[in-house]
């Protein structure tokens, strides 16, 4: 970082908010926190700050890795879910983010409507951060990000192969990440379920200026040739379940099993990790794919040892801190 508070006081609500520079180096910053942690390290960098966690939609990783984050440098967070606030009910999202920014030091939202955590961070005075929109997750990507550069040294060159929903928060995010840092990207998906072409010719124009290319293709097997990065997602996402039936006959062809990793041709070669942002539909253990089996994945190439997925649930733990931190406290290094 060329100045050392480039970041306090600023949200996160895309990728975008951040210049290229500064996503890789937080992505970096990310991995000096993991290391000290691992030696057994809880800092103060977070104490005494407090952070409002403003969940519309249930979660697992993003509350746990949020809350976890926070509570290792001695900061406190307080869940507030949609049965417990009056947000944009009895009360406008504008005068709730007022009333929360002169109590917290922070907000961090967990919705629906990306124009909900704009205003948020409109009218709030604080830093807020987007842990998952409808149209956004750019904490997710940060932490496949620190993934992928933990297992191949780095991240320029390589080919990420996004199959299966082509135009959801996850693939649209993981599209700016990769373009942002330098990485080849290609959106497998079916016709029907294609990402937004404006958002691809923005993020094709960004991938220009990094020496890599953005491309969306409706072959599977084309779609990973010469992968370094399998990643999909569930098929159905939240507030689309009446959507289920119609969304596994067009992404049944897309499912990431052996035969699609094999055609990456790079299997063998030890030069290929399978991604999921979780939860994943692998087996006959959840409601939804109890009846149907496997769904985006199949469950050898989930547990396979080439599949880094809870590598990438704990990353999501050290990429939100490393925000936390930077965007709070402006410290760049421990």
């Amino acid at each position: 970082m060329s100045e050392k508070h480039m970041l306090k006081g600023r949200s996160l609500l895309t990728l975008n908010d951040l210049s290229d520079e500064e996503m890789l180096w937080l992505v970096d910053f990310s991995a000096e926190l993991k290391k000290r942690r691992l030696a057994g390290v809880r800092g103060d960098l977070l104490r005494r700050l407090n952070l409002a966690m403003v969940f519309e939609k249930n979660s697992t990783r993003t509350r746990c890795a949020a809350a976890v984050a926070a509570a290792d440098e001695g900061g406190r967070t307080e869940y507030l879910s949609s049965r417990e606030t009056h947000l944009g009910k009895k009360e406008s999202v504008a005068d709730t983010a007022q009333v929360l920014g002169r109590m917290f030091d922070g907000i961090f939202f967990r919705g629906f409507k990306q124009q909900t955590v704009k205003l948020l961070a409109e009218h709030s005075g604080v830093p807020v951060w987007n842990g998952l929109t409808d149209e956004a997750h750019p904490t997710q990507i940060l932490a496949d990000l620190l993934t992928i550069k933990e297992f191949f040294g780095t991240l320029a060159g390589l080919k990420v192969a996004y199959v299966g929903d082509g135009r959801n928060n996850v693939a649209n995010s993981l599209m700016t990440g990769c373009a942002k840092a330098g990485v080849d990207y290609v959106n497998g998906t079916p016709v029907e379920l294609a990402p937004d072409e404006a958002l691809v010719n923005r993020c094709r124009e960004i991938a220009r200026g990094n020496g890599s290319s953005v491309n969306v293709v409706y072959d599977p097997l084309e779609a990973v040739a010469g992968a370094n990065v399998v990643y999909t997602d569930v098929w159905v996402s939240m507030g689309e379940e009446d959507q289920q039936d119609e969304r596994i006959r067009l992404l049944k062809p897309f499912q990431v099993n052996m035969e699609l990793m094999k055609a990456t041709g790079n299997l063998e070669q030890g030069k290929v990790i399978f991604l999921h942002c979780l939860p994943a539909f692998h087996d006959k253990n959840t409601d939804v794919s109890r009846d149907s089996g496997p769904l985006e994945v199949t469950d050898d190439v989930f547990c396979a040892p080439w599949s880094k997925v809870f590598d990438e649930a704990e990353n999501r733990m050290h990429t939100i801190k490393a925000m936390f931190v930077a965007t709070l406290t402006g410290v760049t290094e421990v």
